[in-house]
């Protein structure tokens, strides 16, 4: 009988790559996480059970063919393992870096729910990428003919990406226009090097270009650029803009100097440790923690972001004020835990009531709080305990409370664009059509705040309504 390459799970334990001790990782913006060795990686995949029913697969956005890479690495057919993470998957090493695999497919492994400890998923996701960018596997898009068709997208995060990816490997003229100076949206400027190092995505964007995907960076659009004049250029348009509005937080002493939103803070930092940018505001100390008292208000993973950045920065004290306990954080447990092996200090049941300092904050007023009746998404909600105030020194306080859509109507001046009372735009599930004829809108956009591989999804799926319009109107077209 052949030797059994899977199923491995009860003699061989679970084993995540070697993480870097926190007194080395909390100095640099280098990802925490070493690659795992050939062996290692194909020992790790070994552990599948290759259930007849894949939770695994069922509770990944993109359904990717999780059983059948890990088999395949296992036995040591590396490059067809690639083949395979790719046919459903743009950005496979990206989505194996930074995905929530605690809450998604290692989630949902059938044998951690056994007690064996799941397979480590997106760190064999990320081995199997990284290989092949090295072996020269990775090739940018060469369609075998053609289309004469064009499409312009607004927005060049992962969403759009994705799309521009699929478009030209069908052979569509994709032109992808982007507010910052690099490409990459959040991925680039929003995500730290320590979790996601620039290079895995900048790598990304040079493949697109070599594929002819053609960028137009610093482009505002309702300022730089009409939407009318980009929908004039295109047969299609795909809005991704994602959503970048920060929510605020009002009390007295709010507009206090020293107060920062989450995302000019990471962009600053970003572009100054990732790129080597000047950037201003961090060099005069405003969007820069060195030396400070830094409070962190949110508990998801963008506030998992910036108090993990001020540690790297040189604050003298990080603290998270979260107004939940620890069992009802939004952001990934793995990343807390990160997080306090670096030195960050999380106050639980938290919240803050205002600002002392006058011009220039100096605290926190801060108000304790206990988990009361459920609200109506079934989580309890947090109540105010009279009489807890004290205060938390601050010289810099971040909000990061999570992002809501711009006014995207009214900012581009565009009539017949629907959107929802939310604010994020009307879009049919699974295509990204809109009301207004050929124009799509995919990602956060749509969906509100979300997850980079929910993006991912959308562009795909936008992508084949997109060319399904576009066959369906050849077809009219040539009758």
């Amino acid at each position: 009988m052949a030797k059994q390459p899977m199923l491995k799970f009860v003699t061989t334990a679970r084993e995540m790559p070697e993480k870097r001790e926190a007194t080395v990782r909390n100095k640099d913006f280098d990802e925490i996480y070493a690659e795992y060795a050939e062996a290692k990686a194909h020992e790790q995949a070994s552990r599948c059970s290759q259930c007849g029913v894949p939770y695994c697969q069922s509770h990944c956005p993109l359904h990717n063919n999780i059983p059948d890479w890990l088999n395949l690495t296992a036995t040591g057919r590396l490059q067809e393992a690639y083949e395979v993470s790719q046919a459903t998957n743009t950005f496979p090493e990206i989505c194996g870096r930074i995905c929530p695999q605690d809450r998604l497919c290692e989630g949902n492994c059938v044998i951690e729910k056994s007690g064996h400890g799941t397979v480590t998923i997106g760190s064999v996701e990320k081995y199997i990428t990284d290989t092949a960018w090295e072996k020269g596997w990775v090739k940018p898009a060469s369609p075998s003919h053609e289309r004469s068709e064009s499409v312009g997208i607004i927005g060049a995060g992962p969403g759009g990406l994705a799309a521009a990816d699929m478009l030209r490997r069908a052979g569509v003229q994709v032109t992808v226009y982007d507010r910052y100076d690099r490409a990459g949206g959040l991925l680039t400027y929003g995500i730290p090097g320590f979790k996601l190092e620039k290079e895995v995505v900048m790598r990304r964007v040079e493949q697109l270009e070599q594929g002819g995907v053609r960028f137009v960076q610093n482009c505002n659009v309702g300022d730089t650029m009409s939407f009318d004049e980009i929908r004039a250029q295109h047969d299609a348009v795909i809005i991704a803009t994602g959503v970048y509005k920060s929510r605020d937080l009002g009390g007295p002493g709010a507009g206090a100097k020293g107060i920062v939103k989450a995302l000019d803070y990471l962009t600053a930092s970003n572009k100054s440790a990732n790129f080597g940018d000047t950037v201003a505001d961090f060099e005069d100390g405003t969007l820069n923690a060195k030396g400070k008292n830094v409070v962190v208000i949110g508990g998801g993973d963008t506030a998992m972001d910036c108090v993990r950045t001020a540690i790297r920065q040189g604050a003298s004290s990080v603290k998270c004020l979260y107004r939940r306990d620890r069992t009802n954080m939004p952001g990934s447990q793995r990343e807390v835990q990160n997080a306090e092996e670096e030195g960050v200090v999380f106050e639980w049941l938290t919240a803050p009531a205002g600002f002392k300092g006058g011009d220039v904050v100096s605290a926190v007023t801060v108000q304790k709080m206990r988990l009361g009746a459920p609200d109506a998404t079934g989580r309890q909600r947090p109540e105010l305990i009279e009489g807890s105030d004290y205060d938390e020194p601050a010289d810099l306080v971040v909000k990061a409370l999570g992002f809501e859509p711009e006014e995207l109507p009214t900012l581009w001046g565009v009539d017949g664009l629907d959107v929802t009372r939310w604010g994020t735009v009307k879009a049919e599930f699974t295509t990204g059509r809109t009301a207004l004829d050929g124009v799509y809108a995919i990602g956060d956009i749509v969906r509100g705040a979300s997850l980079v591989v929910w993006a991912i999804r959308d562009g795909r799926d936008c992508v084949e309504a997109i060319l399904e319009d576009f066959n369906a109107k050849a077809s009219v077209a040539a009758e």
